[in-house]
């Protein structure tokens, strides 16, 4: 059993090494359209929030109220889209992996114990238990879902350690 589940592990590593993106294209950033909401961190820890104009190679612009400002690429930390939160589609996803989850433990304590001070649903029925844990995991999956930030970082720079010998 142990080695089915190391070898589903190891077949998976590539797989999750694949799905993530690259995130420090500048190049990325061209994908934008005008008038799309942003927001720009400078390596400052500035934030701008605003809406894109254009990016060249080396600066991008942004209206930010009512002033065009423009950000050379040496100073952009990471740029995040606005207009596409997923926080719904989150919410439902891990709502259901959450009462699926709660719905498996309501039916495995609702076994009846002789065992003495441990907790048990004995006297309620399993349908009662499987439903109860079904609704508490929804609940904590649906709020975990919504919680986690859903806006997609489209350029994050490439760390730099300047205390590097060179």
């Amino acid at each position: 059993m142990r080695n089915a589940v190391l070898f589903c592990f190891l077949i998976l590593i590539p797989c999750s090494l694949r799905a993530q993106d690259k995130k420090g294209d500048w190049k990325a950033l061209y994908a934008l359209h005008s008038g799309e909401k942003i927001v720009l961190i400078e390596t400052g820890m500035k934030k701008h929030v605003g809406t894109f104009s254009t990016v060249t190679e080396e600066t991008l612009q942004m209206r930010e109220g009512s002033n065009d400002i423009g950000i050379p690429k040496e100073n952009v930390a990471r740029v995040t889209v606005l207009d596409k939160s997923h926080r719904g589609r989150n919410a439902l996803i891990l709502g259901a992996v959450g009462a699926g989850a709660g719905a498996g433990i309501g039916a495995a304590a609702s076994g009846c114990s002789n065992t003495p001070g441990t907790f048990s649903f004995c006297g309620f029925g399993r349908g009662v238990a499987v439903g109860l844990g079904g609704l508490v995991g929804l609940a904590g999956g649906a709020g975990i879902g919504a919680a986690i930030p859903s806006h997609p970082t489209i350029y994050r720079a490439e760390y730099t350690n300047s205390n590097a010998p060179r």
